[in-house]
């Protein structure tokens, strides 16, 4: 079966087949829609040859343009809404990628996964770039080929530069390479996010908290302003679930106060709400991949990084503390 339509035929090249231990991590540079479209089906098409089962998670507004290029007969191929499942980078690693190698864990898997668009907001390019680098680490030993598609002509060049430092195999036109530009994963990730933009001056409301008994308050804080800011009823439990999580890490592994500041961001039109300690936080994988069943601990940021719309951990304050940034849209 072949998942190329007629109009795809003619176009020739083919990329080199990945060997079957470990992640093969790649980008893929289109021009339009055909482009988008072919290069995508090349790449199930040769999963389908090797029988490696498949994910493709783009945004939903994509997903017309790939069936287009395919054999309407084709099957076995799970489609993912990345605008949903990965508004929030963060979550893409455990939820989607981890989730899917999991699924299948004797076999090697192909992945389409777009976690970048020209629509992301700055604050979710930057955690969208971290997770790029990230999955160079995170899915290391796992036996995967992630195809990144990038929009030449949406995206800026800083954009498609750093792409080609995350990918360490590019893919143009049918041209397969390896990256002359690709850097060590964890430099790029703490780039990334070396630094979240400031506060606006007047802070919004703060409140300190120092010991577990401050808890049900922090969470009657967060509901009272975030129902009058307008989130939505049942996205105000997500956010309070979720900041409960976030200081009660900081108590556990502090042992000192912390401070939770929220305001209304009229640039995105969301709420964000901030929480501030003296806490260490050295490992860029925490809240990624998911613990062992049997672990006892390790889920925490992994629920807050499910609840939330983006949630931002900057690596600039490593030696003098940590910062969790919790964005809620309200419309």
């Amino acid at each position: 079966m072949d998942l190329l339509t007629d109009a795809g035929r003619g176009r020739t090249g083919s990329a080199a087949q990945p060997g079957d231990a470990g992640l093969v991590h790649e980008a893929l540079f289109y021009r339009d829609a055909d482009d988008y479209a072919f290069g995508i089906a090349r790449f199930l098409q040769e999963g389908f040859e090797l029988s490696e089962p498949a994910l493709v998670a783009v945004p939903d507004s994509h997903v017309e343009v790939l069936r287009s290029a395919m054999d309407p007969d084709c099957a076995g191929i799970q489609f993912v809404d990345m605008a949903e499942a990965g508004r929030n980078p963060g979550r893409i690693i455990p939820a989607v990628l981890y989730a899917f190698t999991q699924t299948h864990p004797q076999r090697r898997v192909r992945i389409v996964g777009e976690p970048i668009w020209p629509e992301r907001s700055a604050a979710e390019y930057r955690a969208a770039l971290q997770h790029e680098a990230l999955i160079n680490i995170a899915l290391a030993d796992q036996r995967a080929t992630i195809l990144c598609p990038y929009d030449c002509h949406g995206l800026d060049t800083t954009a498609l530069a750093q792409a080609r430092q995350t990918h360490p195999v590019l893919l143009e036109g049918s041209q397969r390479t390896l990256s002359a530009d690709y850097r060590d994963p964890r430099a790029v990730a703490d780039e990334s996010l070396r630094w979240l933009p400031d506060p606006p001056e007047w802070w919004g409301d703060m409140l300190v908290f120092s010991s577990g008994h401050d808890l049900p308050g922090i969470r009657q804080f967060v509901e009272d302003r975030a129902l009058r800011a307008g989130l939505r009823a049942d996205r105000v439990i997500d956010l309070c679930l979720a900041v409960n999580e976030v200081a009660t890490n900081t108590l556990v592994h502090t042992h000192a106060a912390g401070v939770l500041s929220l305001w209304q961001d009229p640039e995105t039109d969301g709420l964000i709400c901030e929480i501030s300690d003296s806490g260490q936080l050295h490992d860029r994988l925490i809240g990624r991949i998911p613990p062992a069943p049997t672990e006892p601990h390790g889920r925490g940021l992994i629920l807050v990084n499910e609840l939330c719309d983006l949630v931002e951990i900057p690596t600039g304050e490593i030696g003098t503390g940590t910062t969790v940034r919790l964005h809620m849209r309200l419309r």
